[in-house]
């Protein structure tokens, strides 16, 4: 046993684990940023290694053999430890020099970072950073991200957050828009213009619907739920719809509507791992973010 234990490389036990949780050699060859035929490779030599079928293969993917179903929780455990490694060694990093990974929703990090990043880089070039924009939940215990610009709390164990204030929002249409359909006085009429909402999310018919209004999803003309889009289609005058006050009232396409009424705000919270705040390099970009984004939000919370 020792000498099976002396030739399980840990990448042949990342990917076990990652076939199992996903049952597929092509997404766990995405999630790994490696080849899915060297994916393939590494799931036969860890059952050489083994000498054990791990898998059953079937026509739509992989599924666990009787001896993979056990092997499972061990791999999930060496995953915990190796994760508890890196993030033990990433907080014992003293230099302000190297890689940070930063992610934030598709807007965020189109319409605010850019600026703020490159002003960070000017200062301090020694730091790398990655952005990741994405609308999904990057998981802070798992590194997939160092630091998170998110619209909410995180509630995990071991996050620290830090609340930069709240986004106020607004309605907007283009000038051209308004220019042939006329500016909406009250909310009653403004349901009677052509609206630009979401798709398949339904945030903006809760935030209605919380305001008092039975809001349905064929009352938007059009429908988006990329955000940046979203945005485009309101200024290339598909009709009114929300955006956030910051990017609207500095947009020269636009003009603000119904400024008379009250619309929810938009919280805005940096998060990272306990263990890795306070790196030097982590711990610089976690400032600047909170420097540069203060400037679009509202009266901060203490905490």
């Amino acid at each position: 046993m020792d000498t099976i234990v002396t030739k399980l490389d840990w990448s042949l036990v990342q990917t076990f684990l990652t076939v199992a949780e996903t049952g597929s050699l092509s997404e766990a060859a995405r999630c790994l940023g490696i080849s899915q035929p060297t994916a393939g490779r590494q799931v036969r030599q860890i059952e050489t290694t083994l000498g054990l079928e791990l898998f059953r293969r079937q026509p739509r993917g992989l599924t666990l053999s009787e001896a993979g179903a056990d092997l499972l929780p061990h791999a999930q455990r060496m995953a915990e430890g190796m994760r508890g490694l890196s993030l033990a060694a990433a907080g014992r990093a003293e230099t302000l020099s190297g890689p940070v990974r930063v992610t934030a929703s598709v807007f965020t990090a189109q319409y605010h970072l850019p600026p703020i990043l490159a002003k960070l880089r000017e200062e301090e070039p020694e730091i790398s950073i990655d952005l990741v924009p994405t609308d999904r939940s990057e998981n802070l215990l798992y590194r997939e991200a160092d630091i998170a610009v998110r619209m909410y709390r995180s509630e995990q164990l071991d996050i620290v957050t830090r609340h930069l204030g709240e986004l106020e929002l607004g309605l907007y249409g283009a000038k051209s828009y308004i220019a042939r359909r006329g500016r909406p006085e009250t909310f009653e009429a403004f349901l009677n213009h052509d609206l630009v909402g979401y798709d398949r999310s339904d945030l903006i018919l809760r935030g209605m619907r919380e305001m008092g209004v039975e809001a349905q999803r064929d009352w938007f003309a059009t429908r988006t739920d990329h955000h940046p889009v979203y945005w485009e289609l309101i200024k290339a005058g598909c009709g009114i719809g929300f955006a956030q006050r910051n990017i609207g009232d500095a947009e020269p396409l636009v003009e603000r509507v119904l400024p008379q009424i009250p619309l929810p705000t938009l919280p805005l919270w940096l998060a990272a791992h306990e263990a890795v705040r306070n790196t030097p390099r982590i711990r610089r970009v976690w400032e600047a973010l909170a420097e540069g984004l203060s400037a679009h939000v509202g009266p901060r919370q203490a905490g």
